[in-house]
């Protein structure tokens, strides 16, 4: 062989190929996913709300006390009836009204 051949070249011919986007396997789309119902309706809310409302009333009934004088104990303002009896009554109501609320349906 002599060395004034120059060396044969390789041609590589490419060809491209189209390729269409990947498709996720999830179901991403809002039109094939069938459509999902609440678990509770507006009544029921309503219920919980008021049920909310008799708990947060009774615990506002049960703050307060604060003394006229602290150097004096006043059991009546501390123990008072409005406190030791209505509040957790109201409150007891409340939870009852949210028990109701969740199994009513």
């Amino acid at each position: 062989m002599s060395k004034n051949k120059p060396a044969k070249k390789k041609v590589v011919v490419v060809t491209q190929k189209k390729t269409q986007p990947t498709v996720s396997r999830s179901r991403t789309s809002t039109n094939s996913a069938p459509a999902r119902e609440m678990v509770f309706g507006q009544e029921t809310y309503i219920w919980m709300g008021i049920g909310a409302a008799l708990v947060f009333i009774g615990m506002l009934l049960m703050t307060g006390g604060a003394m006229p004088n602290p150097d004096v104990w006043d059991e009546n303002i501390i123990y008072s009836t409005r406190r030791t009896l209505i509040a957790p009554i109201v409150i007891i109501a409340g939870l009852g009204v949210e028990i109701y609320a969740i199994l009513k349906k």
